[in-house]
Formats: C-alpha cells, structure tokens, sequence
C-alpha cells in the first residue's frame, strides 16, 4: 500500500486514547482528521500540541500537522475519510457494565453525517464494550441513523487496543497483536490493511465475529490481572517465611513457557483506568448469564486486599502519628493518572488511621491532592518529602526514584525505614543510612 493509495481516516474522541492513535496513524502516512465536542482539544491538535500527558505524543503530533487536522464538523470528518475510529468513554455502570451511552451518541453523529455521503465507509468501535452490543444495539443505532444497512457500503468493526497509558504510542506501533471483530470481510481486510501499514512490527491479526472480539477484550485483561493477584499473593506468603524471596520464585514460574514472567511481579495492587473495571465487568456479564467467574472474583478480592496489606505492614515499622512520605501516586510511571491508584488508596488509609502523610509524584501530585483533600500534605519537593519523614514508601516505580539521596535519608540516632515496593531502588544503595525493604522479601 502506497502513501497514494492509503484510505483516509477519521478518530472520533482525542481524549488520552485518541489523540495518539490519530498522531500514530499521521505518521505512518495516514491522512488523519479528529472529531471532538471539546473545542479546546480540537484547537490544541490543530495548534500541533495536545494538553495530554503521553510519551511521544506531542512530537509526532508537531512532526505530522500537515496530514493532521481535527473539526467539530461531523459532516466534514466524515467526508473526509474513508473509515472512523470511535474511542469514546464507555464509563462503567452502578452494576459494573459499561455504559454505551458516548458510543451511540457517536453513532448517531456519524450515522447523520453518512446521509450526505456516497460510498463505502467504514465505522470501527475502539472504545471497550460488553459482550452482544457491538451487534446489537451499536449497530442499530448506526444503522438507524445513516439510514444505510451494514454490507457492501457500510462497514463495521470492533477493534479494542492493547495498550497501557505512559506507553499508548509505542503500543499502538508495536502491539503483540490486532484483534478485530468483523461485520463482514470487506470490512476485516480493509481495517487489517490498515494496521499492517500502522503498525511497525507487523503483528499477527486475529479475526472474528463481534461477540468473539468483545469477549476476548475483557478476558485478556482479566487474565492480566489474576496473573497479578497470583505474584501479590506469593509476595504476601513470602513475607511471612525468613528467607523467601518473591522475586526467585516468580522468575523461576516465569521460565515456564505455560506461565510466563510478563505481570508476574509481587509488588502492589493494580490500578488505573482499565483493568479494575474490566476484571469487574467480567464477573458481572459471567453473573448475568448464569455462568460463574469465581477466578475473576477472588483476584478482584486479593486485589483490594493489598491495601490493608500494606497498611498493616506499615503499622509493623511506625507508630500513628508518625510522618510517612509516600513517594509516587500515579497508578504507574509516566502517566498523571491516579484513577482507581493504589498509591492514593494506601495513602487516604493512613491518614485514616492517624498517620501525618506526605506524597510526592512528579506528574500526579495534583490529581492526587485534588481527590484527597485535606487528609495529606503535599510535599515541594522529593528531597523535602524524604528528609522530614519517620517512614519512606516508594509506591510507584517512577525511574526519577533512583535518584533519591542516602543523605536525604541519615536521621540522628536511628534508621530510617524505606519500604521499596516495586523494588525501585538499588540494593545495597541505603546501607549505611537507612533499612531498605523489599515486598516478599521474608524480612
């Protein structure tokens, strides 16, 4: 496929996902227009540079701006491409589905929008829905609206991304694999022939009906997260025995080509935008259509114990009333995001039970003060943060953590404990100042 005979695309939602799928497909030679209701997302990628926090994104963004356009027109976006991805928010629900709401409104837009239009177009669903619904209502709503019936001039497919936030551009140009649920084959091969002109390492493409898609979406996270669970429950046992150590026992689980060592880490809980609501989603499709989910279950309950785990452990090493810092609350390095942060849970949990808490991050620390208020203290600085406390956590693996200073952590008459859980920090680095914790250690 030449750059003359590329389709053009559209992105419907330059949000944390969108924007760099559309500055990911502009620099692979795609002509790209994005379609937001938010003005000011749509000036900023116009003006060549998004208020998104993403590694890569703003520079492929300034590196492409001439295949790279966005518009609150519809009508225009749609004219102008030959296929929409749609990546809205799909918010999950008071019973743990997610919500289509955004999608069908997107639906609608478009649908209008292809009234006016002649021709094949392809619609893709990139946001994550709950198995049934891309064939169902998605579809309706689609189908309702452009007064087109999917088939020869109206493609539609589901097409979920793989990627984690801090990460999103290389994810997207290096993913382990595409999934795509299809209408029909028109419209696989056309959606496939995009990804093996987007993507660099040309992924193996896996193809199949819509229901088959949405199910694997979740079931790949689910699964994520039960391996997860399993390292942070070795980790809890390991902590209890003198002499274990979490890390040799994963790895040597890892080596077993049944298991493998990716997530395969004790360490904390998992958090973010994804993989607690997925793993819950998961549990409450299996419930509705009388199957059971109890795997999905006990790791979403494991899960939520390693706060109390964690809590207790600190409890073991300082007394309340005691000052402990916690250095890192994003949810994981590179990204501002604390949603669903184990980080800020441990945080709010300590301060509930009488401790003067400080935090540091050097992307979140707002985000995260802003969704704790008043229960902890934001520090100015890492050295300020370190320096003053009875207690240092390091709870995000942020590599700006290695550059914490021993002197930063001399105290006059004793040594400063530092509970490392992400194993951040090198080992042997704190010796003379400070006693230097690793979870699952045994000690």
């Amino acid at each position: 496929m030449t750059s003359e005979t590329l389709p053009s695309v559209s992105v419907v939602g330059l949000g944390k996902l969108g924007a760099p799928l559309a500055a990911v497909l502009a620099s692979r030679g795609f002509t790209v227009t994005g379609l937001d209701v938010n003005k000011t997302l749509v000036d900023a990628m116009n003006a060549g540079h998004m208020p998104i926090v993403e590694p890569q994104l703003n520079e492929l963004i300034a590196a492409n701006r001439t295949r790279l356009s966005a518009t609150m027109d519809a009508g225009k976006a749609v004219s102008q491409s030959d296929a929409s991805f749609v990546i809205v928010p799909t918010p999950s629900d008071s019973t743990g589905f997610f919500s289509n709401r955004f999608v069908l409104q997107a639906m609608d837009t478009l649908g209008k929008a292809l009234r006016s239009k002649s021709g094949y177009h392809m619609v893709v669903i990139t946001s994550t829905v709950m198995p049934g619904t891309t064939g169902s209502e998605i579809q309706s709503a689609l189908e309702k609206a452009s007064g087109r019936k999917v088939g020869p001039d109206l493609g539609l497919c589901y097409n979920p991304e793989f990627i984690a936030l801090g990460s999103v551009v290389r994810d997207m140009l290096y993913p382990d694999s595409i999934l795509i649920g299809e209408s029909d084959a028109k419209a696989g091969d056309m959606l496939q022939q995009i990804y093996q002109q987007m993507c660099v390492n040309k992924p193996p493409v896996q193809r199949m009906n819509f229901v088959n898609a949405e199910l694997t979406k979740i079931s790949v996270n689910t699964y994520v997260t039960t391996k997860i669970s399993y390292a942070n429950m070795l980790a809890d046992i390991c902590d209890r025995i003198p002499g274990a150590d979490v890390d040799a026992v994963t790895k040597a689980l890892g080596a077993d080509t049944r298991i493998g060592p990716k997530y395969l880490k004790g360490a904390m809980g998992y958090g973010g935008p994804c993989f607690p609501r997925d793993n819950v989603a998961f549990a409450a499709f299996a419930r509705k259509i009388g199957a059971r989910a109890d795997v999905a279950e006990a790791t979403d309950r494991i899960n939520n114990y390693q706060i109390e785990r964690l809590t207790s452990l600190v409890g073991k090493f300082a007394k309340a009333g005691t000052q402990i810092a916690i250095a890192g609350l994003s949810y994981k390095p590179q990204t501002p995001v604390v949603e669903e942060s184990h980080s800020v849970k441990l945080a709010a949990q300590l301060a509930d039970a009488g401790y003067v808490v400080v935090v540091h991050d050097p992307l979140a620390q707002d985000a995260a003060l802003a969704a704790l208020g008043d229960k902890v203290v934001g520090a100015s600085s890492l050295e300020g943060c370190v320096r003053e406390c009875d207690l240092l956590i390091v709870a995000t693996g942020w590599p700006d953590y290695k550059e914490i200073d021993p002197a930063w952590c001399k105290r006059n008459g004793s040594r400063l404990t530092i509970l490392d859980l992400w194993r951040t920090l090198p080992a042997g680095k704190f010796d003379d100042v400070a006693d230097l914790l690793y979870l699952g250690s045994g000690r």
